[in-house]
């Protein structure tokens, strides 16, 4: 008999809710972590530096503060081994971008790093991976999940809708990921961790049976977050992203690769979603609403995403996890892919 028990990571800091903010500097106390760099760029830093600064000086707790510029592997790791010795944690605050740097610095440094975003585009604040540049390219790679997580609802409302929409694209997802994940499983390929599925399936299934009138409502705002955190701790749980990234990630990061300035990752994953849930015969419908509920497809179709793009992004798309054996490495599913995006009445509206 094989043992799977194992141990897993999860956040000793969790806060989520109006003004969590202001507790920053309290829960490090808490902690025990007073000597802590902040990640901030630029425009952050002039929207929150300031108030930061205030929580953090209230509860007598050391800092310096650093400006990201990019998320390039070579200026990262520059960076990761100039910071002082003394230094015991690290906040990264703002995107996604600064979240992905922060925390692979943290991750190199061997720091508790606490994830501060101030926007809900993808679950990246909460996972246990990061996104760079390498080469010109962006590449996910291995990080740890934060040691802590912080997210004020009233610093999300305030950010853009668009990253609101991403964000829901992002989750969606775990719809067609989960179906892969267990495919997988029946044709030998894989494994699936029944725990981190039942997280992943409960993330998105609560926000498919919330009742809401915005995406600026609270309640919808709160259980967007809850369940973005909620995919981290699925992929900590399972040792890989597959609770949560199927056959839509690997045609997004395809589409990466393709594009020279990618849209928002959850924006290209939430329309590869739709696509392989029609080949998946696999609630279209739920993400369809979802999608256009939320006003996802309305920004979308502002876009001018090319068909072009996804249909060279699905052909790309097996090669960017080989050892993965999903239902975009099969060549029918290719084929059938991408017809949908030539021929689908939906998807008329969306790329041209």
């Amino acid at each position: 008999m094989v043992n799977r028990t194992h141990r897993i990571n999860i956040p000793s800091i969790l806060e989520s809710g109006p003004d969590s903010i202001e507790r920053t500097g309290y829960l490090l106390n808490r902690e025990g972590l007073n000597n802590i760099a902040v990640f901030y760029d630029k425009k952050i830093k002039e929207m929150f530096g300031k108030n930061i600064e205030r929580i953090l000086n209230r509860e007598n707790i050391k800092f310096d503060t650093y400006i990201i510029k990019n998320n390039d592997y070579s200026d990262i790791s520059n960076r990761a081994f100039s910071l002082p010795n003394n230094i015991e944690a690290i906040i990264g605050m703002g995107g996604g971008r600064v979240i992905d740097v922060s925390k692979y610095i943290a991750f190199l440094r061997k720091l508790s790093f606490i994830s501060i975003p101030t926007s809900t585009s993808n679950d990246g604040f909460s996972s246990p991976v990061a996104s760079l540049f390498i080469q010109g390219k962006r590449t996910t790679v291995p990080a740890k999940v934060p040691y802590g997580i912080i997210v004020d609802t009233n610093i999300i409302k305030g950010a853009p809708d668009y990253f609101i929409y991403s964000g829901v694209g992002d989750i969606v997802s775990n719809i067609t990921a989960l179906w892969d994940w267990n495919f997988e499983e029946m044709s030998g390929k894989g494994c699936v961790e029944d725990f981190a599925l039942m997280i992943s399936k409960k993330s998105i299934n609560s926000l498919l049976n919330i009742h809401f009138k915005s995406v600026k409502d609270t309640s919808f705002i709160q259980n967007l977050v809850d369940s973005l955190i909620m995919n981290g701790i699925a992929m900590e749980i399972s040792g890989s992203s597959a609770p949560s990234s199927g056959s839509e990630h690997l045609i997004s990061h395809a589409l990466d690769k393709i594009v020279d300035e990618p849209y928002l990752h959850g924006i290209q994953v939430g329309i590869a979603t739709y696509i392989m849930s029609k080949i998946q015969d696999n609630k279209t419908n739920d993400i369809n609403n979802l999608l256009h509920t939320t006003g996802f497809w309305k920004y979308t179709e502002s876009l001018k995403i090319k068909k072009s793009d996804f249909i060279k992004a699905i052909d790309l798309a097996p090669s960017i996890k080989p050892q993965r054996h999903i239902a975009i490495h099969l060549e029918e599913n290719r084929k059938l892919a991408k017809e949908i995006v030539i021929s689908d009445d939906l998807l008329k509206g969306i790329l041209i």
